[in-house]
Parts: C-alpha cells; sequence; structure tokens
C-alpha cells in the first residue's frame, strides 16, 4: 500500500507526535508539509508584510512575490522541512527531506497573471511566482520508498523555466498521490474533517464535490480542491480527517473523518 499524508501548520505545532507514532513500522508513506505560519511569522519578524489575494473559485492563497518566495523556501525547505525530518529520525524512521526542485519532483508552470476578488470585483494581477503543477517523478520517490525511507516533501516546485515556486500543499500532496499510484491520500488538519450544518460529513462521493466547495471555508476548500483533483487523477480515496488525536493516521484510514471516494 501506498500513502500521501498531508499535514499542516497546527498538526506540525500540535500533533507531529501522534502522527511519529503511528509511522514507527509502516512502509510505503509520503510526508507532503505546509507550514504557512511559520512562513507569516518569519516573514513578519524580517518585516515583510504578506499578502493574501482570493480566487473567483474562492480560493485564498499567499502573494508570492520574489522577496516572499525566498523567505517561503528558506522556511519551508530549510527549518520545517529538517525539523520533520529530524523528529523521525529521532524516532527511529528513516526520513528523507525533498522539496519539488530536488531531482524535478514536482514541475510546475509559472502563473503569468492572476485574477483576484476585491471588494466583489475582479482583477488581474501578476502572477508573481505561484505555479500550477503539471510532472510529478515518481520515480525518485519509488526508489525512496522501496529502500524503506519515509520521504518528507515541501510544496516548492522546478518552475518549466528554471525557476523555484510556491505550490499549494494540499495540492502539491494530491499530485505526488496521483504521481506515485497512491492508494489513498489523507489530509491531516485541525478540524474533524468536513463540516456542513454544524455536523460531520462522514462520506462524500466525488461528483458531490463542487456543491461542498460552495459552502465550506477557505481552509477546507483547498482540501476539498484537493481531494478532488486526486480522485480526478486515479486516486481511490481521500480522507481529511483531524491529526491533533491519538493515532491520527490509523483513525483516518478507519475512516474517522470525512471520506471521499468516487462513487
Amino acid at each position: 500500500m501506498r500513502l500521501v499524508v498531508k499535514i499542516g501548520g497546527s498538526v506540525l505545532s500540535e500533533g507531529l507526535e501522534g502522527l511519529i507514532g503511528d509511522l514507527k513500522g509502516m512502509k510505503g508513506v509520503v510526508l507532503v508539509h505546509g507550514g504557512g505560519r511559520e512562513v507569516t511569522e518569519v516573514a513578519k519578524r524580517m518585516g515583510k508584510e504578506q499578502k493574501y489575494i482570493v480566487s473567483p473559485s474562492g480560493i485564498r492563497s499567499r502573494y508570492t512575490d520574489l522577496e516572499t518566495l525566498e523567505i517561503f523556501v528558506m522556511v519551508m525547505a530549510g527549518k520545517i522541512n529538517k525539523w520533520i525530518v529530524s523528529s523521525l529520525n529521532s524516532a527511529g524512521i528513516d526520513a528523507v527531506g525533498l522539496c519539488g526542485v530536488d531531482g524535478r519532483l514536482m514541475v510546475a508552470k509559472r502563473k503569468k497573471r492572476l485574477i483576484a476578488v476585491e471588494g466583489g470585483r475582479r482583477r488581474f494581477i501578476d502572477g508573481g511566482y505561484t505555479g500550477k503543477i503539471v510532472e510529478v517523478n515518481p520515480e525518485l520517490i519509488g526508489s525512496l520508498l522501496e529502500m524503506g525511507y519515509t520521504p518528507v516533501v515541501a510544496p516548492i516546485a522546478y518552475g518549466t523555466e528554471g525557476e523555484m515556486l510556491n505550490v499549494d500543499g494540499d495540492r502539491a500532496a494530491a499530485y505526488v498521490a496521483a504521481g506515485i499510484k497512491a492508494d489513498c491520500v489523507v489530509f491531516l488538519t485541525d478540524v474533524d474533517g468536513v463540516i456542513l450544518d454544524g455536523g460531520l460529513v462522514r462520506r462524500l462521493r466525488l461528483s458531490e464535490l463542487d456543491g461542498v466547495m460552495a459552502r465550506v471555508g477557505f481552509g477546507m476548500k483547498n482540501k476539498v480542491l484537493a481531494s478532488k483533483e486526486a480522485l480526478s487523477m486515479g486516486v481511490k480515496k481521500a480522507v481529511i480527517s483531524s491529526g491533533l488525536v491519538d493515532r491520527p493516521l490509523n483513525r483516518a484510514l478507519e475512516g474517522r473523518g470525512t471520506v471521499i471516494e468516487v462513487g
């Protein structure tokens, strides 16, 4: 079984120990991490204000100019990635830290223009250094998995013009999962799963996801979209579940969250 697990900033700060307990003895797992809060905090200490934009589809993202990209790479591929790898290695889990630039693991096309919605109006802005993933190198991750390593991937892609690009961590997990033909992609977050009308939705079908995205907040919208993309590219199942509980990964695989399947 091959499994891709996306862990966000809240899980990194409060739930990594529980996840490490689940990972002991497990093979075939790839971790993709976020850490946007840490990027924002470091940028603030460096005097760099962070800007966010909302797309017409309601997706909220960090606007990445060149200075922000440099901070993003420093924090994501440096501080956060190596801290996770060190934590796993200390627990006896052989881990290797990567970002999409390494071995052209994730290749993305730079977005030349973005459409931002402000005050109900749309406007075009320069795309900065954000990208859409167009290719994943499954051989690199596959080789590491076969050797018994746990790859830990930061969401930075290699641009088609040789630049580094910021890519969304949830969608990076979806593309990596599809690239390695994973059986499942799990999104561990700070809530129990998809919450609609005050209750946890335990099962969803691929055909229902567009309607769900119109009813959830920014953070969950990204995870639902990433789940849709993963299943559309051949991944059998996606699970959105809490990473702030005991045995978070095992619980997710037992269906203790929102399980999303094709039919």
